[in-house]
């Protein structure tokens, strides 16, 4: 259980301040509409559905997500395949809300006879893929008219995304357009803070920021917790072989254990980049117990990134992989036309 796992602290720790460089790469202007997206308090959102996603599509939250991708990659380092856990060559894989595609592309890379297609609400900025990545803009709610079925389907940080009657629907759709034996794959993160050595004060505003998420994302609509929540729904919706990994995310360069440091500086880039992303949308629209304003979420994030860089604090949030197939021998799904 991820609850026995104690991280050993690196006494001689000296902050890093290096934070990765600039993880996202250059994009490229799109001349559409749904490039340019929405501009609310200073951040591009996407426009394909208004108000339908809680945080930004711009060059800041790419980097983000390259920073989460980058964690997820090496906290898998002893893994021969760092992408996903499936037992499954794939020939056929969908990315779900693929983002910036970077999963989508290293998964073309990694399995070259593969053809991996992200979909999302907003355009990827990517200016090169692989022959065999497609990146499209989609809204994935709607009826799927994939000409083939998929042997993998990936998900990953899909929070504030939908609601819990839409993941019925999405993870219904998963399986009717997945071949039998076929795989759904989803990884999760929650910005709960944790601390196993009472290193951080019991009243310290890093615990604030779960609940807080929480209670916003649940007025919403669309709940943040997902990552306790989605083995039920994959489970819901008939899958079965279900596996589950459980992980601790180190945040800063506390830990003692090499890879486990490299993990948390990359994760300290990522909360320091995003945090701006994750709460604006949120707090602004459902803050508590009344909308936020623009600077108070600013004081906040400010706040939160003053303790974040205290070296002294040895904190982490959890992720969660879910993994499951679908029955072999199923064939109640409609039958796509070949």
């Amino acid at each position: 259980m991820v609850d026995d796992i104690r991280i050993a602290v690196d006494q001689d720790l000296h902050l890093v301040t290096d934070d990765y460089g600039d993880l996202s790469s250059d994009t490229t202007s799109v001349r559409s509409s749904l490039y340019r997206g929405l501009i609310e308090h200073g951040r591009r959102y996407q426009a394909l559905k208004p108000d339908e996603y809680c945080f930004p599509a711009d060059e800041t939250q790419f980097e983000t997500y390259d920073a989460v991708h980058l964690v997820a990659v090496i906290a898998d380092a002893d893994q021969e395949n760092q992408f996903f856990r499936s037992p499954v060559i794939p020939k056929n894989v969908l990315d779900i809300g693929t983002g910036k595609g970077t999963w989508a592309i290293d998964v073309a890379d990694f399995c070259p006879e593969a053809m991996v297609r992200g979909i999302d609400l907003f355009p990827p900025p990517n200016t090169w893929v692989p022959p065999n990545c497609v990146l499209e803009v989609d809204d994935i709610l709607l009826p799927w008219t994939f000409t083939e079925k998929f042997d993998l389907v990936h998900l990953r940080i899909l929070a504030c995304a939908f609601s819990p009657e839409e993941t019925d629907q999405l993870m219904k759709q998963i399986y009717d357009d997945l071949e039998p034996g076929g795989w759904v794959e989803q990884m999760e993160i929650h910005p709960t803070i944790y601390c196993d050595d009472k290193s951080v004060p019991a009243d310290n505003i890093l615990f604030d920021i779960g609940p807080r998420f929480d209670a916003a994302a649940g007025k919403s609509g669309k709940p943040m917790d997902i990552m306790n929540t989605m083995r039920a729904s994959i489970e819901k919706a008939g899958f079965v072989d279900v596996h589950e990994r459980n992980f601790k995310w180190p945040i800063g360069p506390w830990p003692k254990d090499r890879t486990l440091k490299e993990l948390g500086t990359v994760n300290l880039s990522h909360w320091l980049t995003g945090m701006e992303g994750y709460t604006m949308f949120l707090m602004t629209k459902f803050g508590d117990p009344e909308p936020w304003t623009e600077n108070e979420v600013h004081v906040y994030n400010s706040q939160i990134r003053k303790e974040l860089l205290n070296p002294r604090h040895h904190v982490y949030q959890l992720s969660k992989r879910v993994w499951a197939r679908k029955p072999p021998n199923d064939t109640r799904s409609n039958q796509l036309e070949k």
